[in-house]
């Protein structure tokens, strides 16, 4: 099969570990310090209840105990059912090979350090992983957490933190409620980074009033850093979100797949040749999303951006460093 040009998350893992290696994603019951009482409430403009949470868990029914306060919530049966659910559909459907366990829904720093050690302790029992992924946010990593994540590179996990940031336009940061400041994210990024993790960064293309520019600020920010990794989701709006409200009254948009793609081929071009494109599209439930009612499937927009890149002989870096 012929790759894409860009660095793609699958071609970066089997050409690290000469196999074919997925992440399984976990829900361990953390919640995240921009929502009221556990996860019930408040949050970001665009989060649902379940919204982070891999929709592969969630088909295979395991339940996930509800978080209330940050600490102590992790029941050991379900994060081990969880993982089990996670590696026979993978394994199923994609033909991995090996795991790599990744701390996905809400933001998996929130706790005491060491809370947070017993329950990465706890996931990475269940199976012989060849890493440990944490996805956060920038106001939940301070110095204690970064060297607790570097000490499982001692045992030769490769450790990534993925960060959400979204936008490193402020404005919008504000206006979706995220709580914190591009500079938040860039500390952050710098302390993980000075603890010899790797870091990927979280963006959102579509956001309320950002334009084609401000998205292509937000990827000069990011290459800039530089980050190791990018996720690319466009915009979903899930129901009951403060966004599907706005959405109803006619105040923001979301962009097709047509739209979507010139967003990330653009944004591909101007990011560094090394950074791992590890995603290119969100992933939802369509029944829990109000907009957009129809987009390409991810394998089709896959095949349709490698195809438009090559048509335009586009590529990974072509761009990058240039105004």
């Amino acid at each position: 099969m012929t790759e894409p040009p860009y660095l793609t998350y699958s071609r970066y893992l089997r050409e690290r570990h000469g196999c074919i290696v997925y992440r399984v994603a976990v829900d361990a019951g953390f919640s995240c310090p921009n929502r009221r009482n556990g996860r019930s409430s408040g949050g970001c403009s665009y989060c649902a209840v379940d919204g982070s949470r891999a929709p592969y868990l969630r088909r295979s029914g395991v339940n996930v105990p509800g978080c209330t306060n940050g600490s102590g919530f992790v029941d050991a049966e379900s994060l081990a059912s969880q993982v089990r659910a996670g590696m026979a559909f993978l394994s199923r459907r994609y033909s991995a090979q090996a795991f790599i366990l990744f701390f996905q829904a809400y933001s998996n720093t929130n706790a005491p350090v060491e809370e947070l050690e017993r329950v990465y302790d706890l996931g990475l029992s269940l199976a012989p992983f060849r890493g440990l992924n944490v996805a956060t946010r920038p106001d939940c990593v301070d110095e204690e957490k970064a060297r607790l994540l570097a000490s499982y590179r001692s045992r030769g996990l490769e450790v990534w933190v993925e960060l959400g940031l979204q936008t490193a336009k402020d404005e919008t940061l504000l206006r979706i409620g995220r709580g914190h400041s591009s500079q938040d994210f860039a500390r952050a990024f710098r302390l993980l980074k000075n603890h010899g993790l790797a870091v990927g960064a979280h963006l959102i293309f579509g956001l309320p009033g950002e334009s084609f520019s401000d998205i292509m600020d937000t990827i000069r920010f990011v290459g800039a850093l530089p980050m190791d990794g990018v996720k690319i989701h466009n915009l979903l709006i899930p129901k009951g979100t403060r966004l599907a409200r706005e959405l109803m009254l006619g105040e923001v948009t979301t962009p097709g797949p047509k739209r979507h793609l010139e967003y990330t081929l653009a944004a591909i071009e101007r990011l560094p040749p090394e950074t791992v494109i590890m995603r290119i599209t969100a992933d939802a439930v369509p029944a829990d999303v109000m907009s957009p009612r129809t987009f390409w499937t991810k394998p089709e927009f896959t095949v349709r951006l490698a195809q438009e890149m090559r048509a335009r002989g586009a590529r990974q870096g072509r761009l990058y460093g240039l105004a």
